[in-house]
């Protein structure tokens, strides 16, 4: 392995696992400290965990913020963590619900909803993790927090030891998932906690093209690839294409002049940007790229000046 290596990994992550341990063994898999991770999941959640291999851990804040899981939510169960890891505080009978009665009460759960997130999570306060002032026995206010949910779909209930539905739920970042489990059953009056969760889709990777650690392993001891190209991962954003004396300049941490027909449209457009709009206050990214070869060179922002459009570096990715 060499210090050289760039990309990112979507990783299928294992039951019981923090994110953090995954880091640890990635880097011990490629013997490469300079690893990070675009979402942090649970222990107790499986599924697609995006990781930055190198200098692409600079472009994580750059990667589709939409996210995708398929959760079980036990309902009639409350826990002090939202989920099956903490302790049990109230169970109730959930005999009398009808599945109409949670159809209608997933209602709520649709577009920007304001969600409390779980006292036991990473967000900070006061400079400590809230689990680690939960842990202490230390009763700290949550700040709710606007979150966007795109679409919530019932796949399936589960009428056995539990009342248990299985549920897809497309939003955006910052959503907690647990936090849907505990509101929906307290919704319904019985409780409810989160009890298995899977995410399908992050930072627009998807588990049907994830790779466990044996696939990794497999992958790396046949000398195959194991990384997603930056032009995969930011196909999202739209592209500047420079000329290889434009690019040596922009390398050089100088702004270049371009003309439209060097702005490209985004490959898959997850939020579509007008070329033609460009101002300080909602600031577009842009993939930049060297014609000649087709390199990528790193990410650009654009500064509108008097007839003039400034391609400028926001980072500088070559050699990768």
């Amino acid at each position: 392995m060499t210090n050289n290596m760039f990309g990112f990994i979507n990783l299928n992550k294992p039951l019981g696992l923090t994110s953090h341990d995954c880091i640890y063994k990635i880097r011990r898999l490629l013997k490469l400290k300079k690893v990070g991770h675009g979402g942090t999941l649970d222990p107790l959640a499986t599924g697609v965990l995006p990781i930055a291999v190198g200098k692409a851990t600079r472009l994580l804040q750059f990667l589709p913020e939409s996210k995708a899981y398929r959760a079980r939510i036990r309902l009639g169960t409350a826990t002090t963590t939202d989920d099956l890891e903490g302790e049990v505080i109230t169970t109730k009978s959930t005999s009398h619900l009808t599945k109409e009665d949670i159809i209608k009460a997933l209602e709520q759960f649709q577009g920007e909803i304001t969600q409390i997130p779980p006292a036991y999570s990473a967000i900070k306060k006061d400079g400590k993790k809230m689990y680690q002032l939960a842990r202490k026995g230390i009763d700290v206010e949550v700040p709710p927090r606007i979150v966007t949910i795109n679409q919530i779909q019932i796949w399936d209930f589960i009428w056995e030891d539990f009342l248990e539905v299985d549920l897809a739920i497309d939003c955006g970042a910052g959503t907690y998932i647990r936090a849907i489990a505990r509101d929906l059953g307290q919704a319904l009056g019985v409780g409810g906690t989160l009890a298995g969760l899977i995410r399908t889709k992050s930072s627009g990777m998807t588990i049907e093209k994830s790779l466990s650690f044996e696939d990794l392993a497999a992958r790396l001891q046949q000398n195959q690839s194991i990384f997603l190209e930056p032009t995969q991962a930011l196909a999202h954003l739209p592209t500047i294409i420079l000329s290889s004396q434009q690019s040596n300049k922009w390398l050089q941490g100088q702004a270049v002049s371009i003309v439209p027909e060097q702005m490209l449209e985004a490959i898959e457009p997850e939020n579509q940007t007008n070329l033609q709009n460009i101002n300080s206050s909602n600031q577009i990214y842009y993939r930049t790229h060297n014609q000649e070869n087709n390199q990528f060179l790193g990410i650009s922002i654009l500064n509108q000046e008097i007839n003039i459009t400034l391609a400028k570096p926001k980072i500088v990715c070559i050699n990768c």
